[in-house]
């Protein structure tokens, strides 16, 4: 019983990345990006961002900048499978799912051109992004609660053991449980490139970032229905249970050795709060090169692993989990990407890239970094085509394959294959002013998971995971 029903130990945690890009990078920095996701050897000024030594190619000296917002909305839906959840409603198949909204996602990108030299620098949510809300939890919540009848039975037979006769049993239980959780990561790079000829430039820059979690959450009113022919120990109602065993351990006919055990359930079925805050900061080297012959160009930038560690500032925790002050690896990986574009004709150009982070050499809390295989590759292509000198349209397309292992994955944070669709256009309202529009989403294959010792009850469980995310982004990129 002890072990059924020790919920203290349940992490809140959990892993929010509304965007594309690795476990906790995001690359669509910009609205080009949505509209065409193979940006990896852009020349115009979302290069700031996603090749930063194309950035030489740019067609005068002055000041370039792009201002975008994008907003993304996922959902994340775990449908579980465990026997005992048949006591909450008669089915042992529930779904739980969590919303992710950010509508607010700004970022700039900048550029100083003079001679041979680029200044240049990019302000954007790097990681994160987002806000995730379960209004019913989580499986591995619910999980441990759900054994509560069968535990009050097991408890029954042993009632019967020193109170011959006595009969205690229960079929039922519920909870209230909820979680919130929020994870940004704020990042302000700068840098600068240089052409060494006319054919060839490269880039040294660093990126400041600064991580802000949050996470609120609580199970409460947990409740049974024990039903026992000893009078004043159940009627088949449903009661909180804390409450419940509270009450039972002061029974006159209960042996003393047995009323501390008790007493434990009746603390580990109270109510439970967590409020925690997050916080820590890390800096990023990046290097780049870019090389331009005719119509070709090809761009490389390779983004080193960011060490850093985030601080609990935890102003309830009766999980036991996030004590205030503790530090826990929050490591970002690095990343490799490398584009080409190509100009097909004067129009038309089209546009490929490989992104590979480098996950398995992040640190990551509980070392989940060894559950990683390599870490996540991205596979990305597109076309854009000049209508004429007022309005282009573009697409194009990602395929990511996520790398972890089966034993990664569970529902505080998990990933999933996926590919991604981008499309959307752009007009030149001036010659120096022209306005991006585009929407991105992604389709995610499921994952399924079963487990001998599921959420810690000992009994199979089985997961599926599935994820849903759009974006919609509006920007602005303006000269002088």
């Amino acid at each position: 019983m002890k072990k059924i029903l020790l919920i203290t130990g349940i992490a809140l945690s959990v892993s929010i990345r509304s965007w594309a890009g690795g476990l906790l990078t995001n690359t669509n920095q910009s609205i080009h990006f949505l509209r065409n996701p193979a940006r990896d050897a852009s020349t115009e000024i979302d290069a700031a961002y996603t090749n930063p030594a194309g950035l030489s190619l740019l067609p005068a000296d002055g000041f370039y900048f792009a201002v975008n917002n994008q907003s993304a909305f996922q959902t994340r839906t775990i449908t579980s499978t465990f026997d005992a959840f048949v006591g909450s409603g008669g089915n042992k198949t529930k779904e739980f799912e969590g919303k992710a909204s950010a509508p607010i996602i700004p970022s700039v990108q900048a550029a100083y051109k003079t001679g041979r030299w680029v200044l240049s620098g990019n302000i954007s949510v790097a990681g994160g992004g987002g806000k995730a809300t379960f209004n019913s939890g989580l499986p591995s919540f619910e999980a441990p609660i759900s054994t509560l009848p069968g535990g009050v039975t097991q408890l029954g037979a042993l009632l019967g053991q020193i109170m011959p006769g006595a009969t205690l049993s229960a079929d039922q239980y519920s909870v209230n449980a909820y979680m919130e959780g929020s994870s940004f990561i704020y990042g302000a790079q700068i840098g600068g490139t240089y052409a060494i000829d006319d054919r060839f430039s490269v880039y040294g820059g660093l990126r400041m970032n600064i991580v802000d979690n949050g996470y609120i959450g609580h199970l409460t009113n947990i409740q049974t229905n024990p039903s026992s022919n000893v009078p004043g120990l159940g009627s088949g109602v449903m009661i909180p249970a804390s409450n419940y065993f509270t009450a039972l351990a002061q029974h006159p006919d209960l042996p003393a050795q047995y009323k501390d055990q008790i007493l434990l359930l009746a603390q580990s079925t109270a109510d439970k709060y967590l409020d925690c805050s997050q916080s820590g900061w890390g800096v990023t080297p990046i290097i780049g090169v870019n090389f331009n012959w005719n119509k070709l160009n090809i761009g490389a930038k390779y983004e080193f692993n960011t060490h850093l560690n985030v601080e609990n500032k935890t102003k309830v925790d009766d999980t036991g989990m996030f004590r205030d002050g503790v530090n826990t690896p929050h490591d970002i990986p690095g990343l490799l990407t490398i584009g080409a574009k190509y100009d097909i004709i004067d129009p038309l150009t089209v546009s490929v890239g490989y992104h590979h982070f480098f996950d398995s050499n992040a640190k990551m809390a509980n070392d989940k970094q060894k559950h990683i295989d390599g870490g996540i590759n991205e596979f990305l292509a597109g076309v854009e085509y000049k209508i004429n000198r007022l309005f282009l349209v573009s697409c194009g397309g990602q395929i990511t394959r996520t790398g972890v292992k089966d034993a990664y994955q569970t529902d505080l944070s998990y990933s999933l294959d996926s590919y991604s669709i981008g499309f959307g256009g752009a007009v030149n309202v001036a010659e120096n002013v022209r306005i991006n529009v585009a929407y991105f989403f992604t389709n995610y294959e499921d994952w399924t998971k079963h487990v001998d010792n599921y959420a810690g009850t000992g009994a199979a469980g089985t997961d599926v995971f599935a994820r849903t995310n759009k974006t919609f982004g509006v920007g602005v990129d303006f000269s002088f």
